[in-house]
């Protein structure tokens, strides 16, 4: 038995409350080594009534190339716990895993008190809560510049003729907030029921994350009575509103940072910066976004985007009326915080409070490429955007820089590092603004690109379409994946637009078990490249399988169909061509 790969960790993501009355506890063990685990478990105050004698079976859920990972929902009467496990290897052997580590599987041990893990009270106002909305959202990302023009009037000096020519880093084509309002028809009929937005604040690039004023509307898009109609109409059709907020850093040219440019460390904003040597200066380097000999902290080595001071308390101020600002004069629905990660931990506490106290079932995302227990504990964010997890399924799938059991592994790793409750709330990107497009990304070729989008719909967390993936867009890496929307139906591809409105609609009809339901993989053969992934909720299953292989795949056919995509069917079997899927429902 190897006992040092067994792990829990209680009140995290081993051990939590999943709703006021059920507590989720999980363990893990080293792959392939432990045949059975089972949970002792009760009130810690009644050790003497002996529950310790009667076990409960815990289920793996999971496995990664190095573990395998336990689960059990239970409950208690008291709303407190004291639990322990019984591991049996695959030899027969049997000990106990406590709070005080690894013991025998004797009577003697199990009756100390103090060798359990505790959950001391089932406290609900620690409990990680989600807004619930949010699983039956489908999301549409829109670049705001590039989206579409509706207000030519408003057209920054030197905007280029929409769809010119493939944009450069310092390009304008004049998309504003009229452009979206012009095409919510086209958005609803998508499917769409939930917009994130790049910044839209006053700044002087095109993408907006170099913000000047953030309680200003960018005027080359229009004015808060032109957001507060869009946001209006938006709800009426059922489509909720995200902003995207840059609290990391703010522009060069903002009233903040020139005050510390012409007063130096006698500005009153001299503290509102990491400025380390006055003044603040650098060398230019190879292009405008890039600078050497910096004086002073900033995004990357950007010398344009000044690197904020969230701990100190007028940047703390100004930035949460910011966040409270927005909610009540404009009823957003949620903040999508850039570059998440580099702001202090104390102050995304605050701005959680702030959100919550302005609006019930407020969503915050982060923007996080990498693990992120610690901004999901459920006082900060409620999910970040899921690169990881998009990583592993574009270096199978798309960039064969991984095998298939690979990418299994690392889909359940990231399963693992976080609650059922965050899992359902992760925000699932295969592209962006930040990305290569998808359909570049699988050189063109598009039964790809839906076998991918069809294996991303059906995972855990909410899926987001970068504008214009639907019609096939392609571009390269930033600015090229920053291209204006095509509006010219004759350019379109409409077999795709048709796919991706069927793949919306699926998910959306089935957000419950595709949301909630546990995941099973039901088969993985690297060989072969077969995947049968499906997703388990009550009585029904939604099952996805997908031929990444060479040849022709051939299976049953249980269930209703919902979508396919090179595949044909007879009464009993399913023959599935390379790149193809069939998603079907069945009913236990």
């Amino acid at each position: 038995m190897n006992t040092p790969a067994i792990y829990h960790r209680p009140e995290s993501e081993f051990a939590y409350l999943y709703d006021a009355d059920t507590l989720h506890l999980r363990l893990r063990t080293a792959k392939d080594d432990i045949a059975k685990v089972s949970l002792l478990a009760g009130d810690p105050y009644q050790v003497d009534k002996k529950w310790y004698e009667k076990s409960q079976p815990m289920k793996k859920i999971l496995s990664t190339d190095l573990y395998d990972y336990w689960f059990i929902a239970t409950t208690s009467l008291t709303k407190r716990l004291s639990y322990g496990f019984v591991v049996e290897g695959v030899d027969g052997l049997q000990a106990f895993y406590g709070d005080h580590g690894i013991y025998p599987y004797e009577t003697k041990y199990l009756a100390m008190p103090n060798n359990y893990f505790r959950m001391p009270y089932f406290q609900e106002i620690d409990r990680f809560k989600t807004p619930n909305w949010v699983k039956e959202t489908v999301w549409y990302q829109i670049f705001p510049e590039r989206f579409a023009n509706g207000d030519p009037s408003n057209d920054p000096k030197g905007t280029l003729p929409w769809g010119s020519r493939d944009p450069e880093r310092q390009d304008f084509f004049g998309g504003d907030l009229q452009g979206v309002l012009d095409h919510l028809d086209y958005i609803e009929d998508l499917g769409i029921n939930g917009l994130y937005f790049c910044p839209i604040f006053e700044a002087e690039s095109n993408h907006k994350y170099d913000t000047i004023d953030y309680l200003k509307i960018d005027p080359a898009f229009g004015d808060g009575a032109l957001f507060k109609k869009l946001v209006k109409e938006c709800h009426q059709r059922g489509i909720k509103v995200m902003l995207d907020a840059v609290f990391n850093h703010m522009g060069d040219t903002s009233p903040q940072w020139q005050d510390v440019l012409k007063n130096g460390e006698k500005s009153k904003y001299a503290d509102w910066f990491y400025v380390r040597e006055f003044p603040a200066t650098y060398t230019p380097g190879k292009d405008f976004e890039d600078a050497n000999d910096l004086t002073y902290d900033v995004f990357a080595f950007t010398p344009h985007m000044p690197k904020l001071n969230t701990a100190n308390p007028e940047v703390q101020a100004h930035l949460l009326n910011i966040a409270k600002f927005w909610i009540e004069e404009y009823d957003i629905d949620a903040w999508r915080l850039d570059v998440a990660n580099e702001v202090d931990h104390a102050f995304w506490k605050k701005f959680r409070q702030t959100c919550d106290a302005a609006k019930d079932d407020f969503y915050i995302l982060g923007e996080i490429w990498h693990s992120s227990q610690s901004w999901l504990q459920g006082d900060e964010f409620h999910a970040v955007m899921n690169y990881a997890y998009t990583d592993a399924i574009l270096g199978y799938f798309v960039k064969e820089e991984i095998g298939l059991t690979k990418m299994v592994s690392e889909i359940n790793n990231q399963l693992m590092l976080y609650r059922d409750q965050t899992n359902q709330m992760q925000f699932n990107v295969l592209d962006s603004h930040d990305t290569a497009r998808l359909l570049t990304e699988t050189k063109e070729e598009k039964d790809l690109m839906k076998q991918v989008m069809a294996f991303t719909y059906i995972q855990p967390g909410v899926p987001c379409l970068y504008y214009g993936d639907e019609i096939g867009m392609t571009g390269a890496n930033d600015p090229d994946c920053r291209k204006c929307m095509v509006w010219d139906t004759k350019k379109q591809d409409h077999a795709l637009l048709d796919f991706t409105k069927k793949l919306i609609a699926t998910r959306k009809n089935n957000a419950k078990i595709l949301s909630e339901g546990a995941v099973h993989w039901k088969q993985v053969q690297a060989d072969s490249g077969t995947i049968i992934f499906e997703r388990h909720l009550d009585n029904q299953i939604i099952r996805g399988v997908f031929n990444t292989g060479e040849a022709p795949l051939v299976t049953s056919l249980p269930g209703e169909v919902l979508l396919e995509n090179l595949s044909t069917q007879t009464k009993e079997q399913l023959t599935i061509a390379p790149k193809g899927f069939v998603l079907t429902r069945i009913e236990k």
